[in-house]
């Protein structure tokens, strides 16, 4: 076996992709700092049982485990950060006032998540604890569509579900609520004739809105259609007037409505949201509310969204190459050695050419040189 192949959806970044993908975690987190979030930088591995937190079966599929050699415990490699953070937000801060934290770092998938999807995503995302209101998702979203458009996505499609409306309508179902993992993944999928078959033993009102489900999809008038057909109940009620504030805050008409879209399920608890945009196959984004403080001793209501920084840099267009200044080798030249930490210290980006070769860089554009004249060391521009 060639010992310089990768494993399958594990690739390496070279120079121009990593320099697209530099600039946009500079550029998303000093946006997270201007609306006041902290960074946080959790582990890359934790016990098991902690990363696995009051999440469902779908995270610990996509978790690599291994065996630590200190203590003989399982280890997990982080598939998602979140847990991780809503962990340091209830144990490690334990603020009882707002807390508005980001992150960003690599975490490892034992399978891709999508088409093309890399299986060592760079996740980047922001999340609020502390405020049940509707007011901190609207936040979210809000800074969500600012972090797109600081990258220049402004045609943006934002997808809103709420969880909370498939639970309230198999609550009252025993045999519905026993099939729940399985009604997810067939709501997700839009598959009518699983649906069909897995209900023929639920109540009636039970079957009849879940074969609804996938059928409102659409702009944010679908909310209508969806009060007109699903049961009549409080909750129900409230969750869609929820989806009504948020389609109307972030813009009816970037918004759709699925509400068979449940890729959030696994651990959040009230809306949820996606973002899509041309170009990418996979949602460039997701968020919602989920509250898994409760695991860690402190309930905490928490909203936000996290993102693959590798592949929202697919949508971004090459950076300019960074201006440099060419530099010869000078060995113990004095007077070159003081022009070039003199242009360093000015911020300049000083490349010398090592004796014998010249500079092949993808990075750079030396538009500049040092060069001697008159005994001096002077900067010349280059043609």
């Amino acid at each position: 076996m060639l010992n310089w192949l990768l494993p399958e959806n594990i690739a390496d970044v070279l120079p121009s992709e990593a320099r697209k993908i530099e600039n946009l975690r500079r550029l998303i987190l000093d946006n997270f700092h201007l609306y006041g979030y902290e960074l946080v930088m959790p582990p890359m591995l934790e016990y098991l049982e902690s990363l696995l937190a009051g999440v469902g079966q779908h995270t610990d599929l996509r978790t690599f485990k291994l065996v630590d050699q200190l203590s003989g415990r399982t280890l997990g490699i982080r598939a998602d950060m979140t847990i991780q953070v809503a962990r340091i937000d209830a144990h490690l801060l334990n603020r009882e006032s707002i807390t508005r934290l980001c992150y960003v770092g690599s975490v490892l998938h034992t399978r891709r998540s999508g088409l093309h999807a890399t299986r060592e995503p760079l996740q980047i995302g922001a999340e609020i604890y502390g405020h049940l209101g509707l007011e901190a998702d609207v936040e979210m979203q809000e800074l969500l569509l600012a972090t797109l458009a600081l990258a220049g996505i402004t045609q943006v499609r934002l997808d809103l579900c709420h969880v909370g409306i498939l639970r309230t309508i198999i609550a009252g179902d025993d045999a519905a609520k026993v099939n729940e993992a399985e009604l997810v993944a067939l709501l997700e999928a839009k598959d009518l004739t699983g649906l069909r078959t897995i209900s023929v033993n639920y109540k009636p009102e039970t079957r009849a809105a879940l074969l609804a489900l996938p059928g409102l999809y659409g702009d944010a008038s679908v909310l209508k259609q969806a009060r007109q057909v699903l049961p009549e109940l409080p909750a129900i009620g409230k969750a869609l007037d929820e989806l009504e504030t948020l389609a109307e805050a972030a813009g009816k008409d970037c918004v759709t409505v699925d509400l068979a879209d449940l890729r959030g399920y696994h651990y959040e608890s009230g809306l949820i949201f996606a973002a899509y945009a041309p170009g990418l196959p996979n949602a460039l984004a997701r968020g919602g509310r989920y509250d898994v403080g409760a695991a860690f001793g402190r309930p905490r209501p928490a909203t936000g969204f996290s993102m693959d920084l590798r592949e929202f840099a697919r949508l971004v267009p090459v950076a300019v190459r960074k201006r440099a200044i060419h530099a010869p080798w000078g060995g113990v030249d004095a007077g070159l050695k003081e022009k070039i930490v003199e242009l360093r210290k000015a911020g300049e980006v000083v490349i010398q050419s090592l004796p014998g070769h010249e500079n092949d860089q993808d990075e750079f554009d030396c538009d500049r040189a040092v060069v001697l004249e008159n005994g001096n060391w002077i900067l010349q521009n280059l043609d």
